[in-house]
């Protein structure tokens, strides 16, 4: 077993091991209690016994806020200005709860209490965001031998606000075509109406719709090359930005009726500095705003007695509609900018759930009906 000594107010751990025939010594520092001390200097003479030989001099402690900064500096440099908001407000939540807490010193029972306070206020969705950045960066952190343990390994996850249910996200197979047909026939009142359209009908994010510009749309092959985001909150670069991640830049298939619709705006519709499709002069940020769309979104499904959705609902809705009618998953991530493939089963889970309920009632019906 390691010894542990206290050290001024923390304790330290030596262990002893030999190398070539001469015995090595081992200490490291900073431990809040003698058992914390002991327990790492037995790990370390586990780890000794698997043959990783610890460094001739213990890494300098390095502060987990410090460290969180700079690997989002240098491993998500190109993130789009939603995605490096939702690292900074990681970043917060790490600094409100653990201060500057050298890494070294962070063991699992000090990471699963900050996710119960942290979670004690937030939602699923939230904390799992959170977790997901906090895990990345640790694991990294242990790749660059600054830790030897994953105190992230095995959390569990807590919240307490309720997210909206899946089914409450988006409009059903039926609903979306009302939607869609009542779309085409009032097109002509208003630029917010071929947003919406476009939103159904490409499963793009509110960002990649209104960074759309006329040179995007190839009518020849009915495509829409999604390369740019364009910033349409506080929290936004301003003007063109990058999309959400290098997958999210795509050229996409969209259907000969919606394309024929925006052939024919293109002939009317006056031109502007950056020729951008939805460009409004008069909103702050120069093109349709997500609460106008939101409001004209609700207006029309009220009017079809739906329950109401938002934009980013249009999003949920287009894979929805396209699960329901058996198209791949792999080709649906794909069409959707999913980073890969696990993001698109984790957020349609419980349609492909319910997918799979429908094949396995049709398995049976097949070999019911070989029989004569």
């Amino acid at each position: 077993m390691a010894g542990a000594q206290k050290r001024g107010k923390t304790f330290q751990y030596s262990v002893s091991y030999t190398v070539n025939g001469k015995t090595e010594q081992f200490r490291k520092g900073g431990f809040r209690t003698k058992k914390e001390a002991q327990l790492a200097g037995n790990e370390m003479e586990l780890q000794i016994k698997k043959g990783h030989l610890p460094s001739s001099t213990p890494s300098s402690p390095q502060h987990i806020d410090e460290y969180f900064e700079k690997w989002v500096e240098l491993y998500k440099p190109n993130v789009a200005g939603s995605t490096k908001y939702n690292y900074k407000y990681t970043l917060n939540a790490i600094k409100a709860h653990f201060g500057d807490i050298p890494l070294q010193n962070l063991k699992r029972h000090d990471y699963q209490l900050f996710l119960n306070n942290f979670g004690a206020t937030k939602s699923r969705e939230t904390v799992e965001k959170v977790h997901s950045h906090i895990r990345a960066c640790i694991q990294d952190a242990m790749e660059d031998e600054i830790i030897r343990h994953d105190f992230t390994r095995k959390a569990e996850l807590t919240w307490t606000i309720k997210s909206k249910k899946p089914i409450e996200k988006h409009l059903n197979y039926n609903e979306s075509q009302r939607l869609l047909n009542k779309l085409f026939t009032i097109l002509d009142y208003g630029l917010e109406y071929y947003l919406i359209l476009l939103g159904l009908t490409s499963g793009l994010r509110f960002g990649e719709l209104v960074g759309l510009t006329t040179k995007d749309f190839d009518f020849q092959s009915n495509t829409i090359n999604v390369e740019k985001a364009w910033g349409y909150l506080k929290r936004s670069p301003e003007g063109f930005g990058p999309t959400k991640n290098e997958q999210s830049n795509r050229i996409i298939k969209i259907d000969r009726r919606t394309m024929e619709a925006f052939k024919k705006l293109f002939r009317v519709m006056p031109s502007n500095v950056n020729q951008l499709v939805f460009f409004n002069s008069n909103s702050k940020y120069k093109v349709i705003s997500n609460s106008t769309a939101n409001k004209k979104l609700k207006e029309i499904l009220k009017e079809l007695e739906i329950n109401p959705i938002t934009m980013h609902g249009l999003r949920h809705t287009h894979a929805s509609v396209l699960l329901h009618r058996d198209v791949s998953i792999d080709y649906v991530s794909e069409r959707l900018g999913h980073s890969d493939i696990q993001t698109t089963f984790n957020k349609y889970a419980h349609l492909l759930q319910e997918r799979r309920i429908e094949d396995e009632r049709e398995t049976m019906n097949i070999f019911e009906s070989m029989v004569a």
